[in-house]
């Protein structure tokens, strides 16, 4: 019995030890989370690799293209990145299921760039109750920059009402004599637009718009409801659309015979996937908004940055097209999050993560237009708020006009 009850005395110098080696580790295991381990930071994406946007899955290889990068260099502080990147198929229960994997089975740190209104909205609310950072959400949704309601969610890409309300200003300015016809997706990604470009346009302007239709991303074309635009006589045409329905969309008004002064949102320039599959001569004189450069632009070649991201497609993701404006996006993407890891220091915990992405000031990436920067505080979760316009000429956009600062076109 005495045995069974012996206890050890540890001598008061042994618990100096122990104590000393506690507060020595202690600051370690502070800084790390889930996620994270002493030789690599594991995060997640979900994109559209499948379904009506799967072109926009260039942007989650684009961004492991470059994660290949820096592990090759050594990681960031000794720690490489695991990335983990599922298809979201752009179904909102898909994209649920999937970040549940990443988080709860996977143990990300974090979700990194995943696109889509709809499917990111979908996990709006589980992604901040799990206080899990949703790191540079790669939609203009105006809902991401909501840092007291949604604290763990910060977007990455100018707002779609403040690009709304370039378009609606331009036309106010030039186009005195207009009509107007809007296609739009029925959704908050196509609303939020909306809502933008008729509060740019004012309650005068409202009355210029002749004609409004939706789509849903199960409609197999929009072909009907380009000629209903057509109809109504309107002289410009305001195209809120993914992909797959901005080619049909450029397609089917060349077709008819329909030569409006033509706005594409920026979501669906890409004149790899959007514009030559349409036409390259149907899209002659487009209007976008640009916040990338234009891979095919000559005057980027020789920048070293452009070099770079060339350089880094040609080894990482042989598959993918260089020209192609999506994998701009997501080189970019993952070009911010490494800068935001970076600037975590030793501290690697989803706390700090959003602190820095938080606290990014004046950075400049170089596949962004010249003139445009990255900022965000703890009050302002819109990291780009520069938009520039530019028309297509037949072969690749070219920036026209004045850059806009959009920091106080946001609601």
């Amino acid at each position: 019995m005495g045995k069974a009850n012996a206890r050890k005395t540890v001598p008061a110098a042994g618990w100096a030890v122990m104590l000393a080696i506690v507060l020595a580790v202690a600051p370690a295991w502070a800084a790390q989370d889930e996620g994270v381990s002493a030789t690599e930071v594991k995060i997640g994406s979900l994109e559209p690799y499948s379904g009506s946007a799967s072109s926009y899955g260039a942007v989650g290889i684009a961004m492991g293209a470059y994660f290949k990068k820096i592990n090759g260099e050594g990681g960031v502080n000794g720690r490489k990145i695991n990335y983990i990147t599922y298809d979201s198929a752009y179904s909102p229960p898909r994209m649920v299921e999937m970040a549940r994997r990443l988080v709860e089975q996977d143990h990300v740190l974090a979700i990194v760039g995943s696109i889509g209104t709809p499917v990111n909205t979908a996990i709006w609310k589980y992604m901040n109750d799990r206080k899990v950072p949703q790191l540079f959400v790669t939609t203009g949704a105006t809902k991401w920059g909501d840092p007291k309601g949604h604290p763990w969610t910060i977007g990455w890409m100018p707002t779609y009402q403040s690009e709304g309300r370039v378009y609606a200003r331009y036309i106010l300015d030039h186009i005195p004599d207009a009509k107007i016809g809007i296609l739009y997706q029925n959704d908050d990604y196509g609303k939020d637009y909306v809502v933008g470009f008729k509060d740019g346009l004012g309650e005068k302007g409202r009355k210029l718009i002749v004609r409004e239709q939706t789509y849903e991303t199960s409609d197999p074309t929009i072909d009907s409801q380009i000629v209903n635009l057509k109809n109504s006589g309107a002289n410009v045409f305001f195209n809120v659309t993914i992909p797959k329905y901005a080619s049909q969309a450029i397609k089917k008004a060349y077709e008819i015979g329909w030569h409006p002064v033509h706005f594409l949102n920026n979501v669906s320039n890409s004149v790899k996937i959007v514009l030559e599959p349409a036409g390259l001569e149907a899209s002659k004189g487009l209007i976008t908004t640009e916040f990338v450069i234009d891979p095919a632009d000559p005057r980027y070649q020789n920048e070293p940055g452009f070099k770079e991201y060339m350089a880094v497609m040609r080894e990482y993701d042989p598959q993918g097209d260089p020209y192609d404006q999506f994998n701009v996006w997501g080189y970019t993407v993952a070009q911010l999050f490494i800068r935001t890891l970076k600037q975590c220091g030793k501290d690697v915990s989803r706390a700090n993560l959003m602190r820095q992405a938080a606290n990014l000031h004046d950075l400049r990436l170089p596949l962004l237009i010249p003139g445009i920067v990255i900022n965000t505080s703890p009050t302002d979760f819109y990291p780009i708020k520069q938009l520039h316009l530019a028309k297509f000429d037949g072969k690749r956009w070219v920036l026209f006009g004045k850059l806009y600062d959009t920091s106080k076109m946001h609601r």
